[in-house]
């Protein structure tokens, strides 16, 4: 019995024996598979900031169109070669005022002040002492004159040498006819929507922007009763009425496609009213407020529109070359643009020159034919917006 069960002791070790022995050959194959690299997991391996892996889907950009038509917005402003001022030909006090409040509407001659000038006091004294005298008519004429290029017109003339009483009050009347502003509230230039952010479909606009000139509504003029004024100095500055410009804020890229004397349609933005045809009257490059913009004016002469009414134009613009987008599809990255472009299961960013921007459309300047591009490049970026690109 003791002979069997060491016999059966040997067997169970002789099994355990056989059993352990492929052990760790199987072990190292397991080891070789798992460093085999898997090429499924490659494009999600590599940085998030330098391609992405989405189901967005994508686009292909058509060949840009041989002629476009831009809309661009603006508004109605005073044609500033038109203003005229007026002055105090002596220096006095003024006695009476009649302007209450910025941009208010007068006509030529209408009465705009009273000023108690006592030179003017001295010199009407003279004028009758002359006239009493009536022994020199060369001198008496010349102190006519003097009163008359003092401010005092023939009427005033006549009433002082037959009542011979002196008027202490010389009246200031307008010399044009459309909207008084006094010299303290000239129009300030707008930061509003002076520069139209990359891609605006301005106008700054406006547009808008808005643009050069931002009037002074209905406010109350600085200029007093009891004020003292001096011979020449500029009071009022008189806007006419009828000489109007149209100002448009334009990128510069849009900028770079129109022409002076270029022809547009003119509408109002509210869609009152007929269209007009304009013409580009002046092309302004201008930096303002750390922004680069370019001011587009049309002189409005005639026109049935009133200053402050915002403007929609209509022009014609040729395009040469190019490729259009989705304006989603084009991401901006402060001064650049990237796109993202489809290789095989991922997309890339790929930097870009963009041109135009018209109707949700985005003019791509580099060769990108036969691309897929994703359609909405800004849902493929994080909220930190760090993307890497190559150039």
């Amino acid at each position: 019995m003791k002979r069997n069960y060491i016999v059966n002791i040997s067997a169970v070790l002789l099994l355990s024996a056989c059993g352990q022995g492929p052990q760790p050959a199987a072990h190292d194959h397991q080891h070789m598979q798992a460093e085999k690299p898997d090429t499924s997991l490659a494009p999600l391996l590599q940085p998030v900031n330098e391609q992405v892996l989405s189901q967005v889907g994508a686009v292909q950009p058509e060949k840009a169109h041989s002629i476009v038509l831009k809309e661009i917005k603006g508004t109605v402003v005073y044609d500033t070669r038109s203003e005229t001022g007026i002055a105090s030909r002596v220096s006095g006090r003024i006695e009476k005022l009649y302007i209450k409040y910025n941009y208010q509407p007068v006509k030529k001659g209408q009465l705009i002040m009273q000023v108690y000038a006592p030179d003017l006091v001295a010199a009407q004294r003279e004028l009758l002492f002359i006239q009493a005298a009536n022994d020199n008519p060369s001198l008496l004429e010349g102190a006519k004159q003097r009163l008359l290029l003092m401010g005092m017109n023939a009427q005033q003339l006549a009433q002082v040498m037959q009542t011979r009483q002196p008027l202490y009050r010389v009246n200031v009347y307008s010399n044009a006819s459309g909207y008084i502003i006094d010299k303290a509230a000239q129009p300030a230039p707008a930061s509003v929507t002076a520069a139209p952010p990359v891609g605006d479909n301005m106008g700054m606009g406006a547009a808008t922007p808005a643009t050069a000139a931002a009037p002074v509504a209905n406010t109350p003029v600085l200029l007093r009763e009891g004020q003292y004024v001096n011979a020449g100095e500029n009071l009022f500055t008189i806007y006419k009425a009828d000489k109007l410009v149209g100002e448009f804020a334009l990128e510069p890229v849009t900028a770079s496609y129109i022409s002076k004397g270029q022809s547009l349609v003119l509408q109002s933005a509210s869609g009152n009213g007929d269209g007009i045809t304009g013409t580009v009257g002046l092309i302004q490059p201008v930096f303002r407020n750390g922004e680069n913009f370019t001011l587009v004016r049309v002189y409005l002469q005639g026109q049935p529109f009133n200053a402050g009414t915002l403007l929609t134009a209509r022009i014609p613009i040729t395009v040469s070359g190019g490729w259009w987008l989705p304006a989603a599809a084009v991401l901006q990255l402060g001064s650049r643009s990237v796109i993202f472009k489809q290789e095989g299961t991922v997309y890339r960013p790929v930097p870009v020159t963009t041109g135009l921007r018209e109707k949700g459309q985005v003019q791509v300047l580099d060769s990108i034919a036969g691309w897929n591009i994703a359609r909405n490049a800004y849902f493929l970026v994080d909220s930190e917006s760090f993307i890497k690109v190559k150039e």
